[in-house]
This record gives C-alpha cells, sequence and structure tokens, in this order.
C-alpha cells in the first residue's frame, strides 16, 4: 500500500483528490494538510511514501516542504498551476520526485505515483522548458536573508537586530538589492525576487 499525505490550501481540490486517489487498490491517503507547516506535522506522524503538496501555501510553501524532507524517506511530487522561473530551480535543487501541473490526467498522475515508488521522476515538459531561459538568482546568500525579512515586514532596525548587522549595512544590502533587481522600492524588489523564485 503506498501511503500518501496531500497538501493543498483549496479545500475542494484536496477533497476531490483525495476521493479519486482513495478509490485505488494501492493508494491510501492517510491525511490532508492546507498549510506546509500542518503538511510537516501530518508527515512526521503518518510517515507517509509520499507527499502530494501544491506551492503557493500558507505559512509554508510545498517548495519549502520539499526541502525539508529533501534527506528523508518521503518523496515529494508538487502539482501546480505556476510555470514560474525559480520555481523549478529549486524543486530539482530539493530533489522532489515529480513536478507536474495540475491539470496532469488522473491516469496519468495515479500511474506517475506508482512510478515514482520504483525510483522514476517526473517532470512536467510545460514546466521544464522555462528552465533553460532563466537567470541565475543575483542576490547572495546574505542579501536574500535581508530580502526575506523585508518581506516580513521588518523595519532597517529590526532587521539589523534580527541578522546581527548594523542598520548602516542593512542599508547597504537594500541599496545593493535595489540596483540588482531594478527595483524602485523595497516592496517591489520583494516582488520581483518572490515572482522569480528567488526568495
Amino acid at each position: 500500500m503506498i501511503k500518501l499525505i496531500i497538501a493543498e490550501d483549496q479545500g475542494l481540490l484536496s477533497s476531490a483528490l483525495a476521493t479519486i486517489l482513495g478509490l485505488e487498490d494501492d493508494l491510501e491517503v492517510v491525511g490532508i494538510a492546507k498549510n506546509g507547516v500542518e503538511a510537516l506535522a501530518l508527515i512526521e506522524k503518518h510517515q507517509p511514501d509520499i507527499c502530494l503538496t501544491d506551492i503557493e501555501m500558507p505559512l509554508k510553501t510545498g517548495l519549502d516542504i520539499a526541502e525539508a524532507l529533501q534527506n528523508q524517506e518521503q518523496k515529494v511530487i508538487i502539482l501546480t498551476t505556476f510555470a514560474r522561473e525559480g520555481y523549478f530551480e529549486r524543486a530539482v535543487k530539493a530533489n522532489v520526485s515529480g513536478y507536474l501541473l495540475k491539470d496532469t490526467p488522473t491516469d496519468e498522475l495515479i500511474g506517475n505515483i506508482r512510478a515514482v515508488m520504483k525510483g522514476k521522476k517526473f517532470y512536467s515538459p510545460e514546466l521544464v522548458t522555462g528552465l533553460f531561459s532563466q537567470q541565475e538568482n543575483p542576490l547572495t546568500e546574505r542579501e536574500q536573508e535581508v530580502l526575506l525579512a523585508v518581506g516580513e515586514g521588518l523595519s532597517s532596525k529590526e532587521i539589523a537586530g534580527k541578522l546581527f548587522l548594523t542598520s548602516g549595512t542593512v542599508r547597504n544590502y537594500m541599496s545593493e538589492i535595489l540596483n540588482k533587481l531594478g527595483a524602485k522600492n523595497r516592496i517591489e524588489a520583494v516582488s520581483i525576487a518572490k515572482e522569480k523564485g528567488w526568495i
């Protein structure tokens, strides 16, 4: 029996998916999560074989889940509507077993789940195509940390405290970030970096 956890913040979709998969003799949905934190708790509790997850969810994303499970037994299949730059790159680095569009036919998804259990990987061609045209992330690790803190709504002073930097250093980082991303302000910089999958 292949045990599955579904992580999806749209209740109707997760219920439908659980019902369809539950009809198969060799598949069992042991938990449904509506955000990434809940998903990781359910994975810890039930130890499923595979986590089927959306990307964009509250608290933690599907990519956060994949990165958290990178060295665990569980396999991750991402189901997404987003063919966004940066997402696929992060998914591959996190060693996901599948990266598929939500409109993948049910039979195909079920076949992929079984094949993933045998060690195969599946990536939707539509999602892969963008990979070869996408830019490298221009931000250093420290710049990403600063920008993530900006995204959390922290002020320069709060960011300085959180990252053990001076306020002047944070301002320098922000100036460099705005320059690299061609952004007019902090909010636009966060938006651009998220859109590209760089933070």
